[in-house]
Formats: C-alpha cells, sequence, structure tokens
C-alpha cells in the first residue's frame, strides 16, 4: 500500500536521521500516528500547516508499506471523499515503521505564501 504523511520541518529532520526509514515518536498530545491514502489531500494538510510551522515550510513525504500489516488498520474518511486516513496508535507507530518497504521520500515543499495565509488567516 502506497500513503502519504505531511510533516514539517522538525519531523522531516528526525526522518533525515533514521535514514529516511522511519517516522518519529508521537509527541504525548498526539494519541494517532494518520497517515493518509493520496497524494492530493497530503498536500492540501501540508499547505494549510505551513502557516503554524516555524519555519513556514511544509512537505509531503511518500512510503509503501507492508499491504498485509496496513490492512489491520481502518480507513477513516474525515472530510471530503478523498480525505482518507489510516489512524495507527502511536504506541504502535514502531512496529509500523518496521513494515515500511524501502525508504520514505519527500515528493513536495510548500512554502507558505500569500494565498496559504489568506486562505488560512
Amino acid at each position: 500500500m502506497i500513503l502519504y504523511r505531511p510533516v514539517g520541518t522538525k519531523e522531516l529532520t528526525l526522518i533525515e536521521e533514521s535514514g529516511y526509514t522511519a517516522y518519529p515518536p508521537r509527541l504525548p498530545e498526539q494519541p494517532i500516528f494518520y497517515p493518509v491514502l493520496n497524494e492530493t489531500y497530503a498536500a492540501e494538510i501540508a499547505q494549510w500547516n505551513v502557516k503554524y510551522n516555524e519555519d513556514h515550510k511544509g512537505y509531503v513525504t511518500k512510503f509503501e508499506i507492508d499491504d498485509e500489516y496496513a490492512a489491520q488498520f481502518k480507513v477513516h474518511v474525515v472530510g471530503n471523499h478523498y480525505h482518507q486516513e489510516l489512524w495507527v496508535p502511536a504506541e504502535e507507530l514502531a512496529v509500523f515503521n518496521r513494515h515500511i518497504k524501502g525508504n520514505i521520500q519527500v515528493i513536495g515543499e510548500y512554502p507558505v505564501n500569500a494565498e496559504t495565509v489568506s486562505d488560512h488567516s
């Protein structure tokens, strides 16, 4: 299964430190890790988040996960029909990371711009 994950620069730095093989542990206030099922939705989140990221940058990552393993996580639709996410409990993220095939790829970068700021003010 191909999945996408919007991240900020701090999270991307931790992914780089893993050799692009793992997502970092969640913060205590983040009970789930939610990769998304399509690039369009991931890009929307990344663009929305640039306003809140310290350096005003957002990134979209792409990775493949073992289909059999991924099947245990229910797909949640959280808005429009294409706003599809897998909800992985934070305490299971280390196991989830071990099922990633190959490397995590950065496929998009979204710096803040006037349109992004005005859309989400």
